[in-house]
């Protein structure tokens, strides 16, 4: 009975300072026809896992002025349950770190404020049209990393990371963003040093724009890899009527691929919030035929 008792208390004590994580999820799939004509020609049906994932997340109550919030989040492959190299899951954004009027401090593996900066403009994104493709290197996720992100009620925020390389013969890695939003209006400007690659800076201007039931967006980097510089444009819009939502983005860069070029339109069709259904074509073309892809599919999204 006391042994009963005790079970009881401790778990009383645990409600209290932990508050019920928060399990989350996406299945993110789509069937498509891939044309690949980069030496040899190749026609083929594809079954692929869009960055299908599973998560936990939550808080931990501290005092009145502080919290501490975690997030451990892992892709998982739905097409045929293996990542490539074995495993069944990959390690996302996963973090531990303390919120309070002082913003946010949170150490792990996650994106950085580069990679976030670029919000929502990428209308195809984690499916074959994604911008990191062919228009872009830097949408990364590093490990080691320590960051402070403002969270202010005015429309600037900043957000700053520092990542550890963990080797002396290394710099260690520095991203960072301020952003603009307002309304329907929202900007961007963030860079990054050593953390794509060692003696890389990146430099990215982003902005979407949002009125009716249009939306735009645009993206502009440029890379400098010892005094040598590329840059890559994307652009994005969107429209959005009653349940469906049509949708188109271009992008181009040098960055990947030299000559690269990518577009993709489709469309998606909401059955509920958390569930959609949708379409794409997306056409990859580079110099040389490096990069020369043609994608027609459809998909499934459910969110839990």
């Amino acid at each position: 009975m006391k042994k009963l008792i005790l079970a009881a208390y401790v778990g009383a004590l645990s409600v209290n300072a932990f508050a019920e994580p928060e399990l989350y999820g996406k299945a993110h799939i789509a069937f498509h026809n891939a044309d690949i004509q980069e030496g040899e020609e190749t026609s083929t049906t594809e079954l692929v896992s869009n960055a299908s994932r599973i998560g936990v997340k939550g808080e931990i109550a501290g005092n009145d002025s502080v919290k501490a919030i975690y997030q451990f989040e892992y892709e998982t492959y739905v097409d045929d349950g293996d990542s490539g190299d074995d495993t069944t899951f990959k390690q996302r954004n996963i973090f531990i770190g303390l919120q309070g009027d002082f913003g946010i401090i949170k150490a792990g593996h996650f994106d950085t404020p580069l990679k976030e900066a670029q919000k929502k403009i990428d209308l195809f994104n984690d499916q074959v049209g994604d911008i990191k493709n062919v228009v872009t290197a830097n949408d990364q996720r590093k490990s080691n990393s320590v960051a402070y992100k403002t969270t202010t009620d005015s429309p600037f925020n900043a957000y700053v990371a520092l990542i550890s390389s963990e080797d002396e013969e290394a710099d260690d890695g520095v991203s960072a963003s301020v952003t603009f939003e307002q309304n329907d209006l929202y900007l961007a400007l963030a860079y990054d040093t050593n953390v794509a690659a060692q003696d890389a800076d990146v430099i990215r201007f982003v902005g979407q724009y949002s009125f009716s039931a249009f939306q735009l967006g645009a993206l502009y980097e440029e890379v400098d890899v010892d005094g040598e510089s590329v840059d890559g444009v994307f652009v994005s819009a969107g429209y959005k009527m009653d349940s469906w939502f049509f949708k188109v983005q271009a992008g181009q860069s040098d960055e990947r691929f030299e000559g690269g070029e990518t577009m993709s339109i489709g469309f998606d069709y909401k059955i509920s919030k958390p569930l959609k259904v949708f379409t794409y074509y997306t056409v990859d073309q580079s110099d040389n035929d490096v990069r020369d892809r043609n994608y027609l599919g459809a998909g499934i999204e459910a969110k839990f």
